[in-house]
């Protein structure tokens, strides 16, 4: 393999990024993914017109469950995989090989480059979850982990060591293996940024035909209905908060208005490009949510800070038990939870796998995957234990709503334990602008992505182009609120969920391709 720029000669056949493009009005796209992308997704919105959201919702919940039940030992055994390859892939010799060749320069500041993984991966998950989901396990909302018994210091220890085990090493190994297979491909072998070119060694020229097409429709697909899914549940998210501060009722409307605010400045840092629009909010992100945090460790600084060892232990110590889907007594537990989880990282990884990789020039392996793998995971420890433990010691201690009633509206719980701290108004309204943010960046990096994939790998997509995206994103969650409320919108996420299946198969031949190429890297 040989790189000159924005061409590429394998085994004596010749590609340029782009050749197989359409120019017109304004648009530079790669003809069989970008029209068959959105002819899918037109198909997809006229079925949502037709029937009933709620039989969809009925119907894709059915098929997403069956995949779930009938693969759950797959997924948890692929995720497994997936941590054990990036670790590997951290100690052995490939770790010395740089992103873009010996020479090559960071084009962002680690800083810079850590705020950006988060803006696009998980930044709304843990603002919606980080409370939510601790106090799920400890109270046996939908059943607990390992089966322990609820509302015991047990079940208090271990919610946190199974909340670690969703957002830590697995999921972040995920989005490894995607970024770290395209950057390769695109940055040391000279092919497009486009999932199909991660192929190149098991397809060969194949890449570049009908296969190629299809896995980067079904990438399109993925980024595509899991940013419009996040957007749909981080707008009712956010339409509670302003609710419960401002008292400001949460209709649909109220959500809609919402979408239309978040897709409008994503518009604006969509066509600002990476360097003035991602980049600058990503920057803002990580300073509010640093003093988000700083403010809640002050205020709540005992059980707060206490809680960083115990969940860091809770989370080792439960690693393997957690990671093992045969014998399991909490069989519903970890269908409903890890494999979903497991099932949406996947169905993500497409989207975030690619815009890290975009960033992420210049690395080598091994500072690649500890800036990806271990940094993002130990900074999840310090939040999870923030917001979680201070929100498991009031429900603990009966104090307050949570406290009272329990986990009842999932998008309101971050608030609820916000209402018992000093100035707990200030801190939601902090949340809310926060939440926000973290639409924006997911909303233009996912914009970014789609943009490159459908311009035939191509990563400077004409601004008319990045605009459709960015609103097509935000009209088709404004569009299934409009149409059917949350029915429709987990409807979507049920859609979304289930492209994992093949997604997983996907990933774990990414892995196999990535060594090819890192061979003959090496040699």
């Amino acid at each position: 393999m040989s790189r000159a720029d924005d061409k590429y000669s394998i085994d004596n056949t010749d590609y340029t990024i782009g050749q197989d493009n359409v120019q017109k009005w304004g648009f530079d796209v790669h003809n069989p993914v970008f029209g068959t992308s959105a002819a899918l997704i037109l198909a997809f919105l006229l079925a949502i017109l037709i029937v009933e959201p709620a039989t969809a919702k009925a119907t894709l919940d059915g098929i997403k469950w069956d995949i779930i039940g009938a693969f759950d030992a797959m997924f948890i055994w692929a995720g497994n995989i997936f941590v054990l390859f990036c670790l590997a892939l951290l100690v052995s010799p490939y770790g010395k090989i740089r992103i873009g060749g010996d020479n090559a320069e960071a084009d962002h500041s680690i800083i810079t480059w850590l705020a950006m993984l988060f803006a696009a991966g998980m930044g709304i998950g843990l603002m919606f979850w980080a409370v939510a989901e601790p106090v799920a396990y400890f109270t046996g909302w939908y059943e607990t982990p390992l089966g322990v018994e609820a509302k015991t210091p047990e079940a208090a220890r271990l919610a946190m060591g199974a909340t670690m085990y969703h957002w830590g090493l697995h999921p972040w190994a995920i989005y490894s293996v995607v970024a770290l297979s395209l950057a390769f491909f695109a940055y040391n072998k000279g092919l497009p940024l486009s999932i199909r070119s991660i192929f190149y060694p098991i397809l060969g020229d194949r890449a570049w035909g009908w296969a190629g097409h299809i896995i980067d429709i079904l990438a399109v697909l993925a980024t595509l209905f899991g940013l419009a899914t996040s957007l749909g549940l981080g707008a009712q998210q956010a339409a509670s908060g302003i609710e419960h501060v401002f008292g400001i009722e949460s209709t649909v409307g109220m959500q809609i208005l919402v979408i239309v605010g978040v897709t409008a400045l994503a518009i604006i840092s969509v066509v600002r490009g990476l360097e003035g629009g991602v980049k600058v909010l990503s920057n803002i992100n990580m300073l509010v949510a640093l003093a988000l945090l700083l403010f809640v460790l002050v205020v709540g600084f005992g059980p707060a800070l206490a809680n960083i060892p115990v969940t860091l232990g809770a989370y080792l110590e439960n690693i393997i038990p957690l990671s093992n889907p045969h014998g399991r007594e909490d069989e519903a537990w970890f269908q409903g939870w890890t494999v979903f989880y497991w099932a949406w990282w996947i169905s993500w990884s497409p989207f975030v796998g690619m815009f890290i990789a975009r960033v992420s020039k210049g690395r080598t392996i091994r500072e690649f995957i500890a800036g990806v793998l271990l940094v993002p995971t130990s900074v999840t420890v310090i939040w999870m234990s923030v917001f979680g433990g201070i929100a498991i010691e009031q429900v603990a201690e009966q104090v307050g709503v949570l406290g009272s009633d329990g986990l009842g509206d999932v998008s309101l719980a971050m608030f609820q334990m916000f209402d018992q701290l000093p100035l707990g108004d200030i801190l939601s309204m902090i949340a809310i602008v926060l939440v926000m943010v973290f639409f924006i960046t997911s909303s233009d990096s996912g914009s970014l992505v789609i943009d490159s994939i459908t311009a035939g790998g191509k990563i400077d997509a004409p601004v008319p182009q990045r605009v459709f995206w960015a609103t097509i994103e935000g009209a088709i969650a404004a569009a299934l609120l409009w149409i059917g409320g949350t029915e429709a919108i987990q409807a979507l996420q049920a859609g979304a969920i289930s492209t994992a299946l093949p997604f997983t198969v996907v990933l774990l031949l990414m892995c196999v391709s990535l060594v090819m190429g890192l061979r003959t890297e090496r040699r």
